[in-house]
């Protein structure tokens, strides 16, 4: 014997319109979960003002300041009376303690000592050269062939002196040092100073200028004279 069911009693004919309705509910009410607002309680203040309270306000009382009464105006002056006075009086002269005549006061003669001036004359320029041990056979050719004979003399000394430093031929150093002295009045050397591209240099050049001889000094308007020279001493290497 079949077993028949009845359509009426079948559970799952009306499941699927269930299940929409339940999911509409479900979300309309998280839909309004969402949109529920709270406010807070809001306390109502009473904001008018009171103007008559703020019109009583005390108004401290101010002193008046009492200005002192101006001083009184100055007294008149008295009226001085003027008595001529019928008194001699004897005028006290006062004699002058000058002598009227004239004294004659005699000096004696002042000698004026004359005070020697270190003055630098340039070589070039001056009129006696000082001369190079040497050079004593140029004095009567003039000027000119003292002054070629001191150079020659110069450069000679320089080339028979000259030695280059070590460490500059290591370090390749080389140029011109510029060097310049001063021939005193009594012939010696001094006031040396050097410009050149390197101590090591510049040392070397004042070596040779140290080795310098003494030498008759110059002279201008016959009177002994600094002179100041100045020569080159040129490091090249070969």
């Amino acid at each position: 014997m079949e077993l028949k069911k009845n359509p009426k009693a079948d559970l799952r004919r009306n499941s699927g319109t269930y299940f929409v309705i339940g999911l509409a509910v479900v979300m309309f009410l998280v839909w309004r979960g969402l949109e529920w607002k709270t406010y807070d309680k809001s306390n109502e203040y009473d904001i008018s003002m009171n103007v008559e309270d703020m019109l009583d306000e005390e108004v401290p009382m101010t002193e008046q300041i009492k200005t002192p009464p101006p001083p009184p105006p100055p007294a008149a002056p008295e009226i001085i009376e003027i008595v001529e006075d019928e008194e001699e009086v004897e005028e006290t002269v006062i004699e002058s303690t000058e002598s009227s005549q004239e004294e004659v006061v005699e000096v004696e003669d002042v000698e004026v000592e004359e005070v020697e001036e270190d003055i630098d004359v340039p070589f070039a320029v001056i009129e006696d050269v000082p001369i190079f041990p040497g050079c004593e056979s140029e004095k009567g050719k003039g000027a000119k062939a003292m002054r070629d004979c001191f150079q020659q003399k110069m450069q000679k000394h320089i080339a028979k002196n000259f030695r280059y430093p070590e460490i500059a031929q290591e370090m390749g150093v080389q140029g011109r040092v510029n060097v310049m002295f001063v021939i005193q009045k009594d012939g010696s050397i001094g006031g040396v100073r050097m410009r050149g591209p390197d101590k090591n240099l510049e040392k070397e050049a004042a070596r040779i200028i140290a080795k310098l001889p003494k030498m008759t000094p110059g002279k201008q308007r016959g009177r002994a004279v600094r002179v100041p020279f100045s020569i080159p001493i040129t490091f090249k290497l070969q």
